[in-house]
């Protein structure tokens, strides 16, 4: 039986990754690096930003200085306020889900709130938001929605976690929790070996959770 949704945030409850690997594209290439925001996102998407910025200077044998991620910050920031939105369909299925809700994100609070802010989303969490930096733990690590669930007061084994990374979905396992693939592009399927049930478009999710919960 399903008690709590652990949502993640950037590509599953807003349309913000392209946007972040936007924000990336442009600043790499002021140091003569050409990577377009479609591939960015497709190598990192569920990363740890400073596993990503390791990742770009060793493929490309580069320092990058210490206002580097300063300056992604204020730029994405900017992005989110001029550009952001809710992903298609994520409002209405957070209107029928009854069930008690929160964030669970590798991004820290700031982003998460603005985030929420922009879109309008913020007022179905209830201020239940949960940040990586706040416990230093990021995915696949389970630690962040082990958190989660337990500030929420429900057991793992009765969460379930909504993602659109396979990095997010071993987190969601390893804290014996249900992961939910959010996949509209349909590049992923059902997986017997993660657990995780994948689905296209966010107005299927109220359905597949409430069958699912009743089927547990």
């Amino acid at each position: 039986m399903i008690e709590c949704i652990i949502f993640d945030c950037d590509g599953t409850l807003v349309d913000s990754e392209r946007l972040c690997n936007l924000g990336l594209a442009k600043l790499l290439k002021k140091l003569g690096i050409v990577e377009t925001a479609d591939a960015l996102l497709s190598r990192y998407r569920g990363h740890q930003l400073a596993n990503i910025l390791q990742d770009i200077e060793a493929r490309h044998k580069i320092s990058l200085n210490s206002d580097f991620v300063p300056l992604y910050r204020e730029l994405v920031a900017q992005l989110f306020q001029d550009k952001l939105k809710p992903t298609k369909g994520v409002m209405a299925a957070l209107e029928e889900i009854r069930l008690p809700k929160c964030v669970a994100s590798s991004g820290p609070m700031e982003k998460i709130q603005q985030a929420l802010r922009v879109t309008n989303l913020a007022r179905y969490f209830q201020g239940n938001i949960f940040s990586s930096y706040d416990i230093q733990s990021w995915k696949p690590e389970p630690g962040l929605f082990l958190w989660a669930a337990n500030a929420m007061g429900v057991a793992a084994s009765k969460c379930a976690v909504v993602e659109d990374s396979l990095i997010g979905v071993e987190a969601a396992k390893r804290a014996g929790m249900m992961p939910f693939l959010y996949d509209p592009a349909q590049q992923f399927s059902d997986d017997a070996n993660t657990g995780h049930r994948a689905f296209s478009d966010m107005a299927l999710l109220p359905s597949l959770i409430n069958r699912i919960s009743h089927n547990t």
